[in-house]
C-alpha cells in the first residue's frame, strides 16, 4: 500500500472514532448526564449544541491553518484539543465548566472532523480525490454504528463520567499517532 492509501485508511479510522466519541456518544449518554447532574436534558443539550457551533464558526481558522501548516499538524493538535475537550466535559462539576468542555470539543470538532480530512484528501489525490473523499464518507458513515452500542455498553459498566474518560483515552490513543 503506498502512502496516499496509507493515510486513506488512517483518515477512515480516525473519522470513525473522531465522530463516535466526539459526536455519538453524547445521544447515548445525555440522559444519565441530566440524571446524574440535574441538569436538565435542554441544557445539557445546549452545551453539545455550542459545541457544533464553535466547530462551524471556527473552520474558516482550521482552513488556514490547515494551508499553512498541513493536515497532520492541524488534525494532530484537534485530536490532543479533543481528549482535553471529552476531559473537561467528563469532570465537568458545574453546568458552567460542562459548557466549556463542549466549547473545547467544538474546536476539536473543527479540526478532526470532515473538513480538514477532505482537505487533506483533496490535496493528496488530486484528480482521484472523489475516490478517496466516498471512501471516506462511506466508512465514516458507520461511526453511529459503532459508537452508539459500544458507548451504551460502557455505560452499563461505568457511569457516563466514567464513559467519557475511557472514550476519551481512546480517541487519544488512536488519533493522536
Amino acid at each position: 500500500m503506498d502512502h496516499r492509501g496509507r493515510a486513506l485508511a488512517a483518515l477512515c479510522v480516525t473519522e470513525v472514532v473522531s465522530w463516535g466519541v466526539l459526536y455519538y456518544a453524547f445521544p447515548v449518554l445525555v440522559g444519565a448526564i441530566s440524571a446524574d447532574t440535574g441538569w436538565s436534558v435542554g441544557a445539557a443539550t445546549g452545551a453539545f449544541s455550542l459545541g457544533a457551533l464553535v466547530s462551524a464558526g471556527s473552520g474558516i481558522v482550521i482552513g488556514r491553518l490547515i494551508d499553512r501548516r498541513g493536515p497532520r499538524v492541524v488534525m494532530t493538535a484537534g485530536s490532543v484539543v479533543g481528549v482535553l475537550g471529552a476531559v473537561a466535559v467528563a469532570s465537568a462539576p458545574t453546568l458552567p465548566w460542562f459548557f466549556a468542555g463542549w466549547f473545547l470539543v467544538g474546536v476539536a470538532m473543527s479540526g478532526t472532523l470532515y473538513s480538514p480530512a477532505f482537505a487533506a484528501l483533496t490535496r493528496w489525490w488530486g484528480h482521484r480525490r472523489v475516490t478517496a473523499l466516498t471512501v471516506v464518507t462511506l466508512v465514516g458513515g458507520l461511526a453511529s454504528t459503532a459508537f452508539a452500542p459500544l458507548t451504551a455498553l460502557l455505560a452499563s459498566h461505568f457511569d457516563w463520567r466514567g464513559t467519557y474518560l475511557v472514550l476519551a483515552g481512546l480517541y487519544g490513543a488512536i488519533t493522536i499517532p
